[in-house]
């Protein structure tokens, strides 16, 4: 259901206006992929079947009265699994909550989704309360690459990424503490954007560090990524951490081309640690966009080793007074993880928030000659489901908190940015590269995308094994 460059979701919404088809056809083939195609990549936790059809009979009805239909009307889309949904338990990937009651209204982001005339079809897979970076959840079973279902689809929302990249929808929804948008988005080869902290409403998504989360949207291109992201804008008074910035439309720039951005490469610890893969991601994009220089932020290792520390800290004074009742239902993988955070000494924590505004203030300073940064948005493209270790510079490291290493950094104060994909040659599987922005910049960086799809440099094709079909 492709509609070339302008996006699948965008080509779907097209179609619905022109009467070429309808919001039940779309929906009824969306479904039907689902049910046929989903057990292969354990993407879908939920599909809500029944509301979604009733929904599409809604924006139907609309149309055929002649009112106006949302940008994105009868476009199929999921969400990450700790996003509330009417009437089903947010089990945010655990076993603990999926006795909860039923949420009593969809998430701020999924109804401004619904207002646009996008249509809910479930809930993703994703890591237990989205403390981790591979979705390997023991409760609902790994989530998988659609690009090879032997490897991780990274996390913490490899499910929003997975559901994409296997054309199961074409738009869905994640969340981004430490890079669980970017890691699912470059393992899977899809778009995705982390916006700047506070730019999108997190009421109604079940919390992992309220000081860290982001919420935002994955795609195949760059307009359908943009067409989400317009239509995710609005300030929402329940949620006290949104910045009040007014609303940011970023599709009329996507023709703009990128005259006049500064743009360059991040180094130092940004050019060590990773596989020729990533780095020749950055290379090919970095030439692309002509970025010459190479500039290093002396604070990232800092800077995530601060986010480290309140990941643990908030995490775990979260889950606490759960922990100490109910610790052996949670995910064997964050046990000691939440337990450890709940201990960490007051003193720990209050200087990794100085050292946390002290980073963000140095990157200010180096931003203020730079529009954009690049880096790798992960070390390696995906590894195998499974495996505990990865080499990096010769040293082997754990795997799972080794892929955010040059994500964290960034999430920790609250940069936007669009993550890249780099596909690569045939049968190896594909990379993505960070484009960082200054706090509020994404239409920049929305540009930048799309004149890289533009180029061909970047690109988000379904899977291969499931193009025949894709949504």
């Amino acid at each position: 259901m492709s509609d070339g460059c302008a996006g699948p979701a965008l080509g779907i919404a097209a179609r619905l206006r022109a009467r070429e088809t309808t919001a039940r056809a779309v929906t009824e083939a969306a479904l039907a992929r689902i049910a046929a195609r989903n057990a292969e990549v354990n993407a879908f936790t939920a599909v809500l079947a029944d509301r979604a059809l009733a929904r599409a009979d809604a924006v139907d009805a609309r149309i055929a009265a002649g009112e106006a239909v949302g940008p994105l009307a009868g476009v199929p889309f999921a969400a990450k699994n700790l996003f509330d949904l009417e009437g089903i338990p947010t089990t945010a990937g655990s076993r603990i909550r999926r006795t909860a009651p039923p949420a009593t209204r969809d998430a701020f982001l999924v109804r401004r989704l619904e207002a646009a005339g996008a249509i809910c079809l479930g809930a993703l897979n994703m890591d237990e309360f989205a403390y981790g970076f591979t979705t390997e959840n023991s409760h609902d079973g790994p989530a998988r690459n659609p690009h090879d279902t032997a490897r991780i689809a990274g996390g913490s929302s490899g499910g929003s990424g997975a559901a994409v990249a296997a054309g199961l929808v074409p738009v869905t929804l994640g969340t981004d503490t430490n890079g669980s948008i970017r890691v699912p988005a470059s393992l899977n080869g899809i778009w995705g954007v982390k916006p700047t902290y506070g730019r999108l409403s997190r009421h109604g998504s079940f919390p992992f560090v309220h000081s860290l989360d982001h919420v935002g949207p994955f795609a195949r291109s760059v307009a359908d990524l943009a067409a989400a992201y317009d239509a995710l804008q609005g300030l929402d008074p329940e949620d006290p951490a949104q910045a009040p910035q007014p609303p940011e439309a970023v599709t009329p720039g996507l023709g703009a081309g990128i005259g006049g951005l500064r743009v360059a490469v991040l180094g130092g610890w940004f050019g060590r640690q990773q596989s020729a893969a990533a780095r020749g991601a950055v290379t090919a994009v970095a030439q692309a966009l002509g970025a010459t220089a190479t500039v290093d932020w002396a604070m990232a290792e800092a800077s995530r080793a601060a986010a480290f520390l309140i990941t643990s800290s908030e995490g775990g004074a979260l889950h606490l007074p759960t922990l100490r009742t109910r610790l052996e239902e949670y995910e064997p993988l964050i046990q000691d993880r939440l337990l450890a955070g709940a201990l960490l000494p007051a003193a720990w924590v209050n200087q990794a928030q100085r050292v946390r505004a002290l980073a963000r203030e140095s990157m200010r300073a180096l931003m203020a000659d730079w529009d954009i940064l690049l880096a790798p948005a992960t070390p390696v493209p995906a590894t195998p489901i499974g495996q505990e270790m990865l080499e990096l510079d010769g040293v082997q490291v754990p795997l799972r908190p080794s892929m955010g290493l040059f994500t964290q950094p960034i999430s920790g104060i609250g940069l936007p940015v669009v993550t890249a994909p780099v596909p690569r040659a045939e049968g190896a599987l594909p990379i993505g590269v960070q484009l960082i922005g200054r706090p509020w910049t994404e239409a920049l960086l929305f540009r930048a995308a799309a004149a890289l799809e533009a180029a061909g440099v970047c690109a988000a094709p379904v899977a291969p094994a499931f193009a025949a079909g894709a949504v």
